[in-house]
Parts: structure tokens; sequence; C-alpha cells
């Protein structure tokens, strides 16, 4: 039995984590640390978790942390899982990061969208936790860096065209809707209910959100060069969720595959990417709760583009349900354990 400790547990992501990893077979969950709720039942912090975890949060230090668990998920704010992973592996532990801090190979880069970088040197250590391209690396990993739960939607797309050159990357236009749990469990007036219900409307316009450069890290890995887009991400009036449509041209090679064919074959024994049939585009309320991508492909004949669409749970797939998929590869289990729950409906 693994001994499992969430760091951050009373966030968004910490719930969906406390939640999946209730009902692991291979886990026990030993500690979850909180310093706004220390002292309290997380189940108290969190209903939904009433006789399904049965721990107090706390606030601990590093060194007291380190006794306590095996397996670490770090699920706390940029710059602050600096101060905690390299402490954390230090001690023979091992780590899935659900901040940025690890997923920018490049610290210049990292730099650059965020603050300085004080553990680069676990960048190169770092594994990019998306399971799907990285399966082997991440099993032998100590440290996996969880992706984003944007990049997520949009890499799983976008790779099977970029790696086979099938369509042209500088015509990429990439656009984005998410749930607002995505911005997090902080108060904040732009995520209030009625700063949201009955509306719609896009944020972060003009290449600034910080998911950008990893997007494009992830995509240029596949294209075999530089790869620069347009990304422009929407906040939807609903809890979760991500629906991420993506337009380009075909390359002549593209225009001669069977592009449906291909997604079904390449995607056919993953157990989390759902390639849907022809003609029907995803639905978040089809992944919720889930860690399934759904995945759809669409030509539009009148103007040589291709559109791919994808649809995830922001905080299971996006997060959560993904980061335990990737413990899971780290520790040897099956990777599927304890996260093929069909999705809620409605």
């Amino acid at each position: 039995m693994l001994h499992v400790g969430i760091v951050g547990a009373s966030g968004y992501t910490g719930v969906e984590l406390a939640r999946i990893l209730a009902g692991h077979p291979e886990i026990r969950l030993t500690v979850a640390t909180s310093r706004q709720y220390a002292g309290k039942p997380l189940a108290e912090v969190f209903p939904n978790l009433r006789k399904r975890v049965d721990l107090c949060c706390e606030n601990l230090t590093v060194d007291e942390l380190i006794g306590r668990a095996d397996f670490f998920f770090t699920a706390v704010p940029h710059k602050t899982a600096m101060d905690i992973v390299p402490r954390l592996l230090d001690a023979g532990k091992k780590v899935v990061d659900l901040s940025a801090d690890y997923r920018i190979h490049d610290p210049a880069v990292y730099e650059a969208w965020y603050q300085e970088h004080t553990s680069p040197q676990l960048l190169g250590e770092a594994v990019y936790g998306l399971p799907e391209l990285y399966r082997d690396q991440i099993r032998n990993a100590r440290l996996t860096a969880n992706p984003g739960c944007y990049p997520t939607s949009v890499i799983l797309a976008l790779t099977p065209l970029l790696r086979r050159g099938l369509i042209d990357p500088a015509t990429l236009i990439i656009d984005s809707k998410s749930g607002t749990s995505g911005a997090g469990r902080a108060a904040n007036v732009g995520t209030l209910f009625c700063e949201v219900a009955d509306g719609f409307k896009p944020y972060k316009v003009g290449g600034s959100h910080r998911h950008i450069p990893e997007i494009e890290q992830e995509l240029s890995l596949a294209a075999g060069a530089p790869v620069t887009i347009s990304f422009t991400p929407h906040l939807l009036p609903i809890s979760r969720g991500i629906l991420s449509t993506m337009y380009a041209s075909l390359t002549a090679q593209g225009n001669s595959v069977d592009l449906q064919e291909m997604y079904e074959t390449l995607y056919a024994d993953e157990p989390f990417v759902r390639v849907l049939p022809a003609g029907t585009p995803p639905s978040t309320q089809h992944v919720r709760g889930s860690n399934c991508c759904d995945l759809a492909l669409q030509k539009d004949e009148r103007t040589g583009r291709l559109i791919v669409m994808s649809a995830i749970d922001n905080i299971v797939k996006g997060a959560s349900g993904q980061a335990v998929q990737n413990m899971n590869l780290m520790n040897g289990f099956p990777e599927s354990t304890g996260l093929m729950g069909a999705p809620f409906f409605p």
C-alpha cells in the first residue's frame, strides 16, 4: 500500500485528488495540508468527502511532511512548489507537481512568463506528464510535471497532425473555453456568480496567457520546428469543463490522408482518449467528472482548413485525474487504476 500525501489540499485540484484517491485500491491517503483550514477535517471543508476521507488538514513544514508519505502531490501555487519539491526529492520521495514550475524546459522562458526559478537544475529531469506522449519516461521519473488544463486539451488534439506534417503550423489558431473552476477557489471578483452567470467573455487576449509557452514547447517538439500560436481563452458560465476549437490549413499531404481513420487508429489503445464518430462534435457535459478527452475533426471544404475539437474536464484530465494517471505509472500500478468511472451526466 503506497502512502500518499497532498500538499495543498484545500483548492479544487486538492479536493479532486482526495475524491479520486479515496477510491484507489493501491494507496492510502495519509496526509493533507492546508494553512487556511489547519485542524479541520477535510470532509468538513469539502462535505462531498464525508465518509470517504477521514483526515484532518494540517499545516506542516517540509521536514514534518517527509515522514508522513512516500509519494506526494504538490497542488500549490507557482513558486511555492519550488520551495517544497527539491526537499521532497532529496528525501527520496516521488512527486507529481501540479503547478507550472517544472513544465517549461527552458528556465529563461519560464522566468519570462512567471518569476525567477530557484531550482532550474530539476528542469532537465522533470518529465512532462502527458502519458499519451511520454508514458515510458513517466514510468521512470521521480518528478513529473503535470500539464496545464488548456495545454492538455490542445496538445492531445494537435500532436498527431504536427508529427506527420499534415497541417501548416503557421496557420494555427486556438480558441479555448473553460469553466470557472480553472481560476481556482480563492475569492475573485471576476469569477463571482453575478460576474459570470448569463455571460461569456474572452480574457488574457493578445498572447498573454501563461499556458502559451507550455503549448508552444510541446507543439514545437511535435512539429520538429518552432511553433508560434494564436491562443485566446474564454470564461464559460459553468463550473467545470474545457472546450478547445483549433483551426489550421492542411498541407498537401494532409489533404491526402483519412484523418478520421488516422486518429481512431492512433488513439485506439488509449484508455482516456475517445475519438468521436465523424460528424459528432465533443461536449463538456459528456466528460464531466471523468479523465476522458473527447476529440473530433471536421474539414471545412470551402476554406480548406481543418477544425479539430477537444473536450476535457479541466480539474480531472486537466489536473487531478491526470496527476493520478501519472502516479500510477510512476509506481507500477495499472495506468487506469481508480480512474475508469464514467463521466457525470446530466
